[in-house]
């Protein structure tokens, strides 16, 4: 499945490759400016939830940024990549003007290209390795646009390829979650030949893609596509099945199951625990953007209600809180506003939602921490109690510690609070599983570099393992887990004629 470094040189000297490089001198390439993304007005998106901020580049603006691209002899870019996608080749296909086959590329090692392109950090991971940044100090190639593009340009186009899949060798497996790390997993596994069924325990296939990420930044259209080609690949979906509760993990070995995958998230809410926490009107960030990115809380006609403001105040500074404020301005608050313990610098949210929320008119209170929840005589929230704070030294997390200050506190308005704070490992899977080794946060225990748990058949990975970490990294947890079950599955089945 992976590439080794020889492939891609030799990939790097075709034909094609070599007289593209020929036609552009590079200093005429270093010459040409990044491009920028055109985006909708502040003022026009707003108005709705379903939105998308980001409206793509044009064929020739892609071309274009394609051919800044140097095609190193040694592409870094590709060592910042967690699922390894040939950089260099997708994008001196879309040079050539091939977009389809560009797109092709993509899905060699990618599931969801057109979901990476869009929530994937570029910015600290393939373009942070690009050598206009390590080596000229100069704005890296727009990899992530690019990516976003050729997916986007095949969707469009109606011509969807499918990677190439081994003949099918009869073994089942099952994936616990259908979120990025799960539909990584099961899309490998199903180029490997083997019998893939995600079970899901919502009522749509997506994980986080669907309900936690809105949809002005990744429409849930875009992901229905990626889930599309996994069906055509063989992937079989079943939805409203918990596993350990609808099933257990006996009950599907029984059913013929030979190993599973366990990518079922971090979807259990943190709180802050300080008074008045319980009062009506505060609610965690998994439950107000479950309600409305994929119950439909914002429109009108939905049943599901959800909890409008004028004064909407989201805590934390990651990239759910600026999800949640966002969705809260478009959901009519008059101010919504973020509450941060620490400067905006140490914000991990990326650094375009930021930017996206501030033209939004969205207010950044930073070194601030809530202490208090005030209610009124029903109970419903109504003040915050925050507390200034400063910086000290730097923690665990490499961020300089928050510190509060005495007699700083004082009194913020608030109709609505969502707290955006942190989540913890859904504790179903790591509960019910007899002989399965656990962190005390919860997290399922793996062999790192195989993603393999203390149960040999059970490999896990995502936000399961990690507690929470982006969309990529989660894919290429799938990734890895996919290429050590195989291995895995080949000596215990498959090199002997064993009955399956």
């Amino acid at each position: 499945m992976e590439r080794s470094e020889e492939y891609i040189k030799n990939e790097r000297k075709q034909e094609w490759r070599v007289e593209l490089q020929k036609m552009t001198k590079a200093k005429d390439r270093m010459s040409i400016e990044r491009v920028q993304m055109t985006e909708m007005a502040p003022e026009e998106r707003i108005k709705s939830q379903r939105v998308e901020v980001n409206v793509g580049l044009t064929k020739e603006e892609a071309i274009l940024e394609a051919k800044r691209c140097m095609d190193c002899v040694n592409p870094t870019c590709m060592e910042g990549c967690p699922v390894s996608i040939n950089i260099p080749k997708f994008i001196k296909y879309i040079e050539r003007g091939d977009i389809l086959e560009a797109a092709s590329v993509l899905k060699e090692t990618s599931a969801l290209p057109a979901v990476c392109g869009r929530v994937c950090p570029q910015e600290v991971q393939c373009e942070q390795k690009c050598f206009y940044v390590e080596k000229l100090n100069l704005p890296s190639v727009a990899i992530g646009h690019l990516e976003r593009f050729a997916a986007d340009f095949e969707r469009e186009s109606g011509v969807i390829s499918v990677p190439k899949l081994a003949e099918p060798n009869g073994v089942k497996v099952a994936v616990i979650g259908s979120g990025p790390s799960g539909l990584s997993f099961a899309g490998d596994m199903a180029k490997l030949g083997y019998d893939v069924t995600v079970f899901e325990a919502l009522h749509e296939i997506g994980g986080v893609l669907k309900y936690g990420i809105p949809e002005f930044r990744l429409p849930n259209a875009v992901v229905d596509v990626e889930i599309e080609s996994l069906r055509k690949m063989g992937v079989e979906f079943i939805t409203n099945y918990i596993v350990g509760q609808t099933a257990s993990l006996d009950d599907l070995k029984k059913e013929g199951y030979k190993a599973f995958y366990v990518g079922s998230g971090a979807g259990l809410p943190r709180f802050m625990n300080i008074p008045g926490e319980n009062s009506n009107g505060i609610m965690s960030s998994n439950e107000y953007l479950t309600r409305v990115n994929l119950m439909g809380a914002d429109s009108e006609e939905s049943d599901t209600p959800i909890l409008r403001g004028k004064n909407v105040v989201v805590v934390g500074g990651g990239n759910t809180a600026m999800d949640s404020v966002r969705t809260a301005k478009r959901l009519g608050a008059e101010r919504a506003i973020i509450v941060y313990r620490r400067s905006e610098e140490e914000m991990p949210a990326r650094v375009e939602e930021v930017h996206h929320a501030k033209q939004e008119g969205i207010e950044f209170l930073t070194l601030t921490n809530p202490i208090e929840y005030i209610a009124d005589e029903n109970s419903r929230v109504k003040q915050i109690k925050v507390q200034k704070m400063e910086l000290g030294e730097p923690d665990a997390s490499g961020r300089r510690r928050p510190i509060p200050m005495e007699g700083s506190e004082y009194m913020i308005e608030a109709t609505v609070v969502v707290v955006a704070v942190g989540v913890s490992p859904n504790p179903l899977i790591p509960n019910s599983v007899e002989g399965l080794e656990v962190s005390k946060w919860g997290t399922i225990e793996v062999v790192k570099d195989k993603m393999q748990s203390s149960i040999p058949e059970v490999f896990a990975g995502g936000d399961i393992v990690r507690g929470g970490a982006t969309v990529i990294l989660a894919m290429g947890d799938g990734r890895k887990a996919a290429a050590n079950m195989d291995i895995y599955l080949k000596e215990k089945y498959l090199s002997k004629k064993v009955e399956l």
